[in-house]
């Protein structure tokens, strides 16, 4: 199931990294593609979306409903 999130924070390739490897470790069939320039982190996961922004939040960026 594809989902959208809009995630505030990032600010370079190593916040993405970060973002990236929160969400594989809740998911590692996770198909992820980031474009920080807008916000947006696009997922493929069959994983709660709970699940995924609560990764996201513990790495430290603020995840938008």
């Amino acid at each position: 199931m594809k989902q959208i999130f809009t995630v505030t924070g990032m600010t370079c390739g190593h916040c993405e990294k970060a973002v990236m490897r929160a969400i594989t470790q809740t998911d590692p069939k996770a198909e992820v593609i980031i474009d920080r320039s807008v916000n947006k982190v696009e997922v493929q996961s069959d994983r709660p979306r709970e699940m995924l922004a609560q990764a996201i939040a513990e790495e430290g960026y603020a995840v938008a409903a």
